[in-house]
């Protein structure tokens, strides 16, 4: 059973130093405990203010990078130079800055026309660097971060789209009938493994998609964020004033 806890800051940028500080906490006790540490970021404005802080100080100096393995939740199907990459923004923001082993940083191939393969493909890069196989179960990522779109979307699962439904495979390309176009996303199987999951969810767009997410009927087709529930791991929530105001109204806080 999964533990939830919900954290309510002021703004935007104290979610990210919380949650630079949960990084850090998250890191050394992987790195202490298991000699490394497998985390999966996530993209968007919030995710990268706390990269650009997590790649200067106090944090850089706290965290032995040598033991860090970086993956992504999903990624656009752009090259990796592209601005709307999830990797790119983060290469900018804290990659180029950290003295990271390039074998550590295990970027989704999603530029690739070869969708499918490049989804397994990635699932065999996550299985060699966890020392698992790949035709197993999902491994367990320490920490794995998330946002939550104003239609309840996270990572790459959107409402009503096929990979909500995966059961199996770990990564998959996924149809977003909005967009026109295709994303790779980690699935509800290897998502809920991990250790921690670590929303970070700001701005009054988000206030109606989170009210719905914790109090509305369980209805994740249409609000995948709802599958996200870890199997024997923390689900943890930070969100600003602004997107938690509806949730603590309809509670009477």
């Amino acid at each position: 059973m999964y533990q939830l806890l919900l954290h309510t800051f002021a703004d935007a940028e104290a979610i990210c130093q919380a949650a630079a500080r949960e990084f850090t906490l998250r890191a050394l006790e992987g790195i202490t405990g298991r000699g490394r540490f497998h985390v999966a970021l996530s993209g968007g404005s919030t995710p990268k203010r706390l990269y650009e802080l997590l790649a200067g100080p106090p944090f850089r100096q706290q965290i032995d990078w040598n033991c860090v393995h970086l993956f992504w939740g999903d990624e656009r199907c752009v090259p990796p130079t592209d601005p709307q990459s999830n990797y790119h923004m983060t290469h900018e923001a804290m990659l180029r800055f950290l003295p990271l082993p390039a074998e550590n940083v295990h970027r989704l191939q999603a530029e690739r026309a070869e969708r499918d393969a490049a989804a397994r493909d990635y699932q065999e890069q996550i299985a060699h660097a966890f020392g698992v196989s790949a035709n197993g179960e999902p491994p367990v990522f320490d920490l794995i971060l998330l946002g939550l779109g104003p239609d309840g979307h996270t990572a790459s699962l959107f409402p009503e789209t096929e990979a909500l439904a995966e059961q199996h495979r770990w990564v998959v390309p996924n149809y977003v009938p909005k967009f026109n176009a295709y994303r790779l996303t980690l699935t509800v199987p290897i998502l809920n493994q991990a250790r921690q999951v670590l929303f970070l969810v700001a701005g009054p767009d988000k206030a109606g998609p989170l009210l719905q997410v914790f109090t509305g009927p369980r209805n994740p087709a249409h609000l995948p964020a709802q599958l996200i529930r870890p199997v024997n791991g923390q689900l943890t929530w930070f969100v600003d004033r602004a997107a938690v105001q509806q949730l603590t109204a309809g509670l009477g806080e």
